[in-house]
């Protein structure tokens, strides 16, 4: 009987080629055969940007590794899919969705890359993402690239894929990998992992490095796992985190970061857990049909030991407005990035990206390039302009101190429990730490969950809370991939 690939977690796969029932190569055969057949072809998913010329090669390596020397740790042989804005010093492309840098090619590994090959995880590609981190135009919709097209939801086609890591998500409820790497600055692992119905860690700021990935915003951005567990998702989160001295952000975390991540995946851990639900605000945009699923999910929640506090309403929530920090952020952050790809590349700012879109409309301006222009012609990209800096200290002050602090400080509270990725904003400015797990599926197959989040670092406890749920309720259902009628 041949392995079984479709939900196949990490521990599984591990048992399997630790029994010799399979290799990592075979393993990379079976999950090349459905990205053909069904991501390219078939229902034409498009979640996947671009394959690793070497992975056969590096997968019958880690084989042979294995064969000899045994098995480096849980990530040996394990295929993983890399968002395309994240830098690998090989053969493959990092472009952030976009044809202006189709033909770039990093110097060398972000440094979670370095990470992933030294725990033995093989590169499998890159995913697709709505371009630039979904910070180039207005209206351009989640998970669009000019580069790769359109990523479908595999669960519904007339439902969103969420942004900006659309391919990561939706690779990875697919099965076309095992686990993959998303970046967040606002959202963007937690509404696609809400959408394509898998977990997705967004971690402190500070928690693993940055380096080497395509910016968007100094401030908010970090990567994070996805994967179809949370078992899955906390392994690989233990290869990503590690100190990195060139990203500044990591000396908030001094101390702070575990040696293993997996300590927490306690099946009883919502028994006692005080957690709180910030009712206003974040619930005006549910549906009937969402709230019941949310209302069912606390239902089990409590079932199994939590104290709800239910509402314990953030004080600030109606506060955060529009802010200008990502807009002036990102002219900085991208030029400054730009400036260190090899000698030989023809695109070294934002205006040189914008002067390509322009000299080929028809293939890059399907949607405008409104925030690349504002960005490039409103900012100056020295971060000395009076709003940003207003705009910064009082993102930190009304989603740090006055928001999520104030809330679990005054209720002495685990975590805040969002629906679906509601609580993105707050928790994105403030730098916090969430997890998304599912919850359900609406009448129209539609994928939902809930969000824990808390203050930074953590982890821990957004671990025990995400475990025990899943293990309590498993929600997760794999999309039938047959047709979207």
């Amino acid at each position: 009987m041949s392995f079984e690939i479709v939900e196949a977690t990490i521990p599984d796969i591990q048992a399997a080629l630790d029994s010799g029932e399979m290799t990592s190569k075979g393993l990379v055969l079976m999950y090349l055969d459905r990205i053909a057949n069904i991501d390219k072809l078939g229902l034409t998913i498009n979640s996947v940007l671009e394959i690793n010329p070497d992975t056969l090669f590096i997968a019958e390596s880690l084989d042979v590794e294995r064969a000899v020397q045994g098995p480096r740790g849980p990530m040996h042989g394990i295929p993983v899919l890399l968002k395309d804005n994240i830098n690998t010093g090989d053969k493959m492309h990092t472009s952030a969705g976009s044809l202006a840098l189709a033909n770039s090619y990093a110097t060398k590994d972000a440094f979670i890359v370095q990470k992933l090959r030294e725990a033995g995880a093989i590169i499998l590609g890159k995913a697709n993402m709505t371009e630039f981190a979904n910070f180039m135009t207005n209206n351009m919709p989640s998970g669009y690239s000019s580069r790769g097209g359109q990523v479908l939801n595999p669960y519904n086609i007339s439902t969103p894929t969420g942004g900006s890591s659309a391919g990561s998500g939706v690779a990875v409820a697919c099965n076309f990998c095992t686990v993959s790497v998303g970046t967040e600055t606002s959202g963007s692992i937690l509404n696609p992992g809400n959408l394509s119905s898998t977990i997705g860690i967004k971690p402190t700021v500070g928690l693993i490095s940055r380096s080497g990935i395509l910016p968007l915003s100094s401030s908010q951005d970090t990567a994070g796992p996805m994967a179809r567990t949370v078992t899955d998702a906390v392994l690989l989160l233990n290869v990503l985190v590690g100190v990195d001295e060139s990203d500044p952000a990591m000396g908030t975390g001094l101390g702070k970061q575990c040696a293993d991540y997996t300590d927490f995946l306690n099946k009883d851990g919502l028994r006692g857990a005080r957690i709180g639900i910030p009712r206003d605000y974040y619930f005006e945009e549910l549906t009937e049909e969402q709230l019941i699923l949310f209302n069912n999910a606390v239902d089990i929640m409590k079932q199994h030991g939590a104290v709800i506090v239910d509402p314990a309403n953030i004080k600030t929530a109606r506060e955060i407005k529009y802010s200008s920090v990502i807009l002036n952020e990102f002219k900085a952050s991208l030029n400054a990035y730009l400036s260190q790809l090899g000698p030989h590349a023809s695109i070294r700012s934002l205006k040189d990206i914008i002067d390509f879109n322009n000299n080929h409309p028809m293939e890059t301006l399907r949607y405008g390039q409104t925030l690349l222009v504002q960005a490039e012609y409103n900012t100056s990209g020295t971060l000395t302009e009076p709003n940003y800096i207003h705009d910064r200290a009082l993102d930190l002050k009304l989603c740090q101190q006055d928001g999520i602090d104030a809330v679990m400080k005054e209720h002495n509270l685990d975590a805040l429990l969002f629906p679906a990725d509601f609580g993105a904003r707050i928790t994105s400015r403030a730098g916090y730490p969430s997890i998304v797990v599912p919850a359900g599926y609406t009448a129209a197959g539609v994928p939902f969950g809930v969000t824990f989040s808390a203050r930074a670092y953590c982890e821990p406890m957004l671990i025990k809370l995400a475990y025990s749920f899943e293990q309590h309720s498993q929600f997760r259902e794999a999309p039938s991939l047959k047709s979207f009628l």
